[in-house]
């Protein structure tokens, strides 16, 4: 075994804890991520964003697919997958006060993945399950406030898979959720106050999944994944703080409450089909399912109310092509494109929050190596369903890193 790419692979993704939690502030610029823990999601690499975010049913010894835990039995038994991504975001917003308009990135996600055994495969990662990141001023009979708000919730993740047998697989993923969510209120008169929620989680949840490859022939093979993630209550508090801004002071603490039996994580189903020809094509569909309707979400004060709760649904489609896996660079570059549609789990009032988002990608292979450079392109819209509510577009950069190595290989002496 490689011992110096294990340790450096392990410190990176140590400093990953760092990175992906100081980027949740610049990664989102949404006034929506006011509303319930913010905006959620889904587990994707770079590689898969550029495919509409599938994974479910996607298994692949050359990729780690944190979205189905089943998948990483389909590593083989010499191979270390080291994967990182990061993003550029442009971000464009217009309802009836006006237009703006703001950069903003950082590091996205940090994973690895490793053999074993001849049937077992593991995966160690660090990846946002939320982010929060808002400004925007509303005008009083007395004077002005404004609202922001930044933070989010981090999975620190480890994964187990097992191959029963032949073409079925099944996984499990144990993560810790952390992070704390800040949700700020100024408000201007004769004085300056400042009143702060402050969610803080540190809790813990399992994410189960499964696999089944069915092989037509040697060139043809279907693949069906499921995923299931348990609902339970949110451990953590949350609480509320007054200061009084111009004297830089802190004047009290309200309404600090346990989260236990008041918060709480709905249960999610994801399905997906995939059809894969050789290893030159690739395409896939999934639908997400998650009973956000069903989760405790009581209010701990009217000054900061979060919105109602609905289910959530998204389908996903994506493909991958690669015309020669053996040729010259152009014919061993993956081509991908993908699209979604997202119906999400707040709402404004009465109204639905939806978003679609189509994207493409290259996967370029590094050269004299397996190692592959995940380059991708993202438009997202987003928009509550009353037509004078925000109306949002991002333009997104991915970029994301497969470190594919040799880990258990041994040189023979001669």
């Amino acid at each position: 075994m490689n011992i110096n790419k294990s340790i450096i692979a392990t410190i990176l993704l140590l400093l990953g804890v760092c990175g992906i939690v100081n980027a949740q502030n610049t990664n989102t610029q949404s006034p929506y991520s006011k509303f319930g823990y913010g905006l959620l999601n889904d587990n994707a690499t770079s590689a898969q964003r550029q495919m509409g975010g599938v994974g479910y049913a996607m298994s692949s010894g050359r990729q780690v697919n944190v979205m189905n835990p089943a998948s990483y039995a389909g590593i083989d038994s010499l191979t270390f997958l080291f994967d990182m991504g990061v993003d550029l975001t442009y971000y464009d917003s217009k309802d009836p006060g006006g237009r703006a308009h703001d950069f903003g990135g950082g590091l996205d996600y940090i994973t690895m993945q490793f053999p074993i055994g001849k049937r077992l495969g593991m995966s160690l990662g660090l990846l946002p399950y939320s982010s929060v990141g808002y400004s925007f001023g509303t005008k009083l009979e007395n004077g002005s406030s404004t609202h922001e708000g930044t933070g989010g919730l981090n999975q620190l993740n480890l994964g187990l898979a097992g191959r029963v047998f032949k073409g079925f697989n099944v996984g499990f993923n144990v993560s810790y959720l952390f992070g704390t969510n800040f949700n700020d209120v100024y408000a201007y008169g004769t004085s300056t106050s400042l009143f702060e929620q402050v969610l803080e989680v540190r809790d813990w949840h399992i994410q189960v999944g499964a696999q089944y490859t069915f092989k037509f022939n040697k060139r043809n093979r279907l693949t069906a994944g499921v995923v299931y993630t348990p609902g339970k209550d949110l451990l953590g508090h949350t609480w509320i703080q007054k200061y009084d801004v111009d004297k830089d002071v802190k004047v009290d603490t309200l309404s600090y409450t346990s989260l236990k039996g008041v918060r709480s994580l709905p249960a999610s189903w994801g399905v997906g089909l995939g059809y894969g020809f050789d290893d030159k094509f690739f395409a896939e569909v999934d639908v997400t399912y998650q009973e956000w309707s069903k989760a405790k979400h009581a209010e701990i004060d009217d000054n900061f109310q979060s919105g109602k709760f609905c289910d959530r649904y998204r389908i996903g489609a994506g493909m991958q092509y690669t015309p020669n896996s053996r040729g010259n660079f152009i014919q061993r570059v993956n081509y991908r494109l993908g699209g979604y549609y997202n119906r999400d789990y707040m709402m404004v009032g009465d109204s639905h929050v939806k978003d679609y988002g189509i994207s493409c990608g290259f996967g370029l292979p590094a050269p004299g190596a397996k190692t592959v450079i995940n380059v991708g392109f993202e438009y997202i819209h987003r928009q509550a369903t009353a037509a004078n509510l925000l109306k949002e577009n991002y333009f997104n950069i991915t970029l994301g890193i497969n470190f594919n190595q040799l880990w258990f290989y041994q040189n023979k002496i001669r």
